[in-house]
């Protein structure tokens, strides 16, 4: 009789074991995402690298720094001669916003951020008042990289359908190893198209 009731009781087990996996895997990976920081869970697709460079360019914020176009070096480009300033502020564990400035024309801003698809940057697009511009939140997701210093952005679907003649770019924002020098390339059809460098060892604040 002992047996028959032992026999009984492991099938019971079972049984009740068989009906009720799913729920018991869902609750144990609710309770491990709620223990992970929010800004965490969302960062997490982004690369160890991606993530390295994010925390090197975290490090300027608060500061803004004058910059000079040095490509094309014929001096055509819209840019040229005019004073060049990258501004790093609004920083948080997700979202950088860097407003470049050109002369007095303020309507740029960079914005790098960690999205589920990997590290983002977009280019937003203002007029005066404040309102978006047409053209505006073009850009791409970095690649994948074993280099921290260089993040390479191609043109997502966004900015094909957007610019159609963008497509083909790619966005390259790179540190300097010795972190003297931050760099923002734009490359066309893999050829250089403009490059503006950045003096971080004389902050202007």
């Amino acid at each position: 009789m002992k047996k028959l009731l032992l026999a009984m009781g492991v099938a019971f087990m079972f049984a009740s074991c068989a009906q009720q996996p799913q729920v018991s895997n869902t609750s144990t990976q609710t309770e491990e995402l709620e223990q992970v920081p929010e800004a965490q869970q969302l960062a997490s697709p982004v690369t160890a690298t991606q993530q390295a460079f994010y925390s090197q360019l975290s490090k300027l914020c608060g500061k803004s720094f004058r910059g000079v176009a040095v490509f094309p070096a014929d001096g055509k480009d819209p840019f040229a001669g005019k004073e060049l300033t990258m501004h790093v502020q609004a920083c948080s564990d997700t979202t950088i916003r860097i407003p470049f400035h050109v002369g007095e024309d303020k309507s740029r801003t960079w914005v790098i951020r960690q999205m589920e698809e990997g590290l983002q940057l977009k280019h937003d697009h203002r007029h005066e008042d404040g309102t978006p511009d047409e053209v505006t939140m073009y850009g791409g997701i970095a690649m994948d990289t074993d280099d921290a210093s260089t993040m390479r952005f191609p043109a997502d679907a966004f900015t094909a359908q957007l610019i159609p003649a963008a497509s083909t770019n790619e966005w390259n924002l790179v540190l300097s190893p010795d972190g003297r020098t931050f760099s923002y390339i734009l490359k066309r059809d893999n050829q250089l198209r403009f490059q503006a460098d950045f003096d971080l060892t004389k902050p202007i604040n």
